[in-house]
């Protein structure tokens, strides 16, 4: 099966699966916390399939992340003026 094949099923089952939370939502209410669950889940589940879908649309080619460039000249020292040594405490100060 192609890709597009199988996004189809797996949006063809995902149509299921929400008709289905839907007739339990309608069988045991829509307050439960359970139910809202599984149906957020759903919810997710859909649009992490339509994210899939715009992925497989796009050519190979144009899915390679954009490579950024990082100088190898220091940083500027006037930004770290204000600023403590991470994990280390406050200068002049000793640890406990």
């Amino acid at each position: 099966m192609s890709v597009h094949d199988e996004l189809t099923s797996v949006q063809r089952c995902l149509d299921d699966l929400t008709r289905s939370v839907r007739r339990l939502e309608q069988q045991l209410g829509s307050g439960g916390v359970d139910i809202r669950r599984v149906r957020a889940d759903c919810d997710h589940l859909r649009e992490s399939v339509a994210l899939l879908r715009e992925a497989a649309a796009t050519p190979p080619a144009s899915r390679r992340p954009e490579l950024v460039t990082i100088s190898d000249t220091p940083y500027d020292s006037a930004l770290w003026t204000d600023s403590d040594d991470e994990g280390l405490g406050a200068r002049n100060r000793h640890a406990p």
